[in-house]
């Protein structure tokens, strides 16, 4: 792709159920149409989907010419297994992560970190470097290097004026992530272009120069957004629900959707985003939808 244009990503996650299972290749074919520059997998909290997240790993590879991102999480796990982890996916022909920290296991109160395991992201990007060190050193100039992202957090709160509200210790995090060996950053979801650009600029100011990659979610599904919210804590704008929700019919309901998406599309790329990576759901109909109606992809408007 030119320079000048953003990069296109989609977020998929292993499939939950037989339906899920059998859908998802086609969804994977449909997103692969529009040629993005890459996908990336999730991975369950204390890795619980490792051996599915695997399987699509392999399929985006065998099936695609897009680069395949593996989602890693660090907590629950210990360092040696990690490792395994990491050499497992190279194996297969994964050279592109995405380092977190991840969450405790829901419904476990009792749940312990991994007493030989790390606490932080930048620690897993530390690791990923050393792996790829060894593997580089032994490989004759045959290997490449890793490509490494880690996780941003935006937020979505303002304060009494009307101005984003930046956690001082998520621009620390990334600072550390960077310090460590990654290479770029994605965000989590946020609803307004604001948020975004001010957490830019305070990254800017604290240190951060790697590239901050916006994550989008589609806004055609009010119940989803209800739902991310309770799931993530970042607050959906009520204006945005209730103009949602307002809507006299389903397809009105995904036009207004669609049309809050191009505008929130239109303020990140305005604010300097390098790209865009949309949080699909494995859903490939509103993730087109939303990159043909804001320009960046001549595809077909797909049914939802």
């Amino acid at each position: 792709m030119p320079a000048t244009s953003p990069t296109i990503s989609f977020e998929l996650y292993p499939p939950r159920t037989p339906k899920g299972a059998a859908a998802l290749p086609a969804t994977v074919a449909a997103l692969a149409s529009v040629k993005p520059d890459f996908f990336s997998v999730t991975y369950g909290a204390s890795g619980r989907t490792r051996e599915t997240s695997g399987a699509l790993l392999a399929h985006i590879i065998e099936h695609t010419d897009v680069a395949p991102i593996a989602h890693l999480t660090c907590v629950g796990a210990s360092e040696a297994d990690l490792e395994e982890v990491v050499t497992g996916l190279i194996a297969i022909g994964v050279r592109d992560f995405l380092a977190l920290r991840g969450d405790p296991p829901e419904g476990e109160p009792d749940w312990r970190p991994h007493p030989e395991g790390f606490t932080t992201a930048s620690e897993l990007v530390t690791l990923l470097r050393r792996v790829e060190a060894r593997e580089l050193a032994g490989s004759a100039d045959t290997a490449s290097p890793l490509s490494i992202a880690v996780a941003a957090y935006p937020g979505g709160r303002f304060d009494e004026h009307g101005n984003p509200v930046v956690e001082p210790g998520t621009v620390e995090a990334l600072r550390a992530k960077q310090d460590a060996g990654a290479d770029y950053a994605i965000t989590q979801v946020f609803f307004d272009p604001a948020s975004y650009a001010g957490f830019v600029r305070t990254a800017r100011e604290a240190g951060v120069h790697i590239p901050i990659v916006p994550g989008i979610i589609p806004l055609t599904d009010p119940r989803r957004l209800r739902k991310l919210e309770s799931l993530t804590g970042v607050p959906v704008p009520e204006s945005l629900l209730q103009h949602l929700e307002s809507a006299p019919d389903p397809e009105e309901r995904y036009r207004r959707g669609l049309a809050a998406g191009v505008d929130l599309v239109q303020g990140v790329l305005e604010a300097g985003a390098p790209g865009l990576h949309i949080y699909t759901f494995n859903s490939r109909g509103p993730a087109l939808d939303l990159l043909a109606a804001a320009g960046l992809r001549s595809a077909p408007v797909e049914s939802r």
